[in-house]
């Protein structure tokens, strides 16, 4: 539900934009240029022009964001960011104008944003349906396994205590368990729990969406499985165990590069899609983490991040 609902929210297009015309850096100031010297690099590029790397309003596509920065500036791309654009409404429409050459995106809210009638859920069919609705102007590149989007998570505890892995593995506790999120979960996913995984729980309890109530209520087992973001910082600080979704209850969401064809090569695609290749949910958890948790600049944090792995 969230990338959907917080990102697909309707905003006040103009005024919006206005801010995202200056806004910049996970703080929010003023407009930042990061650039170095264009170069030949490992991937090949010899890519002259400056690519600007945009992002939503929200800790974590700002860190997304600053990732793919740190990452085309470590092979001598020039780079300008502009952080903190707003809704999907603003920044699509920079993105289909040029303004903003790159994004993270997440493709299940996408899809749903350009196609409100698909049904697609797997992370295939939702690419396959975004390649024939995007217009000619923007690509998707390789996505991450790494994915922001509703999941069903349980205490260590409790995991521990049942062998609590999967969403398969609550058949064995269902009927004990009172399971929580907010209201519109119950007509949303109840039924389709029952149908998908042949769970029924011993009671439902409206909450809030993925916030205090709902962490609150999981550590104090007034819930023993709550409904929360894949990547929410709480799941670290908690140490609350995400359960593994095989049939696919929540759709596809993975964190993948959106682009101005126009403005990139493939050597900027190629430095794009190795972030990709490396970049996973538990590891998006722990950068998140970093940055909502222990109050570290994003951009840090991904310089942190990209030396670990090697792309710097």
């Amino acid at each position: 539900m969230k990338r959907t609902k917080r990102l697909l929210s309707v905003a006040a297009v103009a005024a919006v934009a206005t801010v995202a015309l200056t806004a910049c850096g996970s703080s929010g100031s003023t407009a930042k240029s990061e650039t170095s010297t264009p170069a030949a690099s490992s991937t090949g590029s010899t890519f002259a022009g400056t690519v600007t790397v945009g992002s939503a309003n929200f800790p974590e596509n700002v860190l997304l964001a600053n990732i793919y920065a740190e990452a085309l500036k470590a092979k001598g791309i020039k780079v300008k960011t502009q952080l903190n654009i707003g809704s999907r409404e603003v920044y699509y429409k920079l993105l289909e104008s040029g303004s903003i050459t790159v994004l993270p995106e997440y493709n299940g809210a996408l899809l749903a944003y350009v196609d409100k009638s698909s049904t697609a859920k797997t992370k295939d069919d939702v690419d396959s349906a975004l390649a024939t609705k995007l217009p000619s102007g923007l690509q998707l590149l390789n996505p991450s396994a790494a994915e922001d989007k509703d999941s069903l998570n349980v205490t260590k505890a409790n995991a521990d205590k049942y062998g609590l892995a999967s969403i398969a593995d609550l058949s064995k506790v269902a009927s004990q368990f009172t399971i929580g999120g907010p209201p519109e979960f119950n007509s949303r996913y109840i039924g389709t729990l029952q149908t998908l995984y042949g769970l029924t729980f011993k009671g439902f309890k409206p909450l809030d969406e993925a916030g205090s109530l709902t962490i609150n209520a999981l550590k104090g087992d007034e819930v023993q499985v709550a409904d929360l973001f894949s990547t929410d910082s709480s799941i670290v600080t908690n140490n609350f165990v995400t359960l593994a979704d095989p049939k696919t209850l929540f759709g596809a969401q993975n964190v993948t590069p959106l682009v101005y064809k126009a403005g990139i090569d493939s050597g900027v695609a190629d430095v794009l899609n190795a972030v990709s290749a490396k970049l996973d949910t538990p590891t998006l958890v722990k950068l998140v983490s970093q940055v909502v948790n222990d109050k570290k600049d994003s951009d840090q944090v991904a310089s942190d991040y990209l030396k670990s792995v090697g792309l710097s």
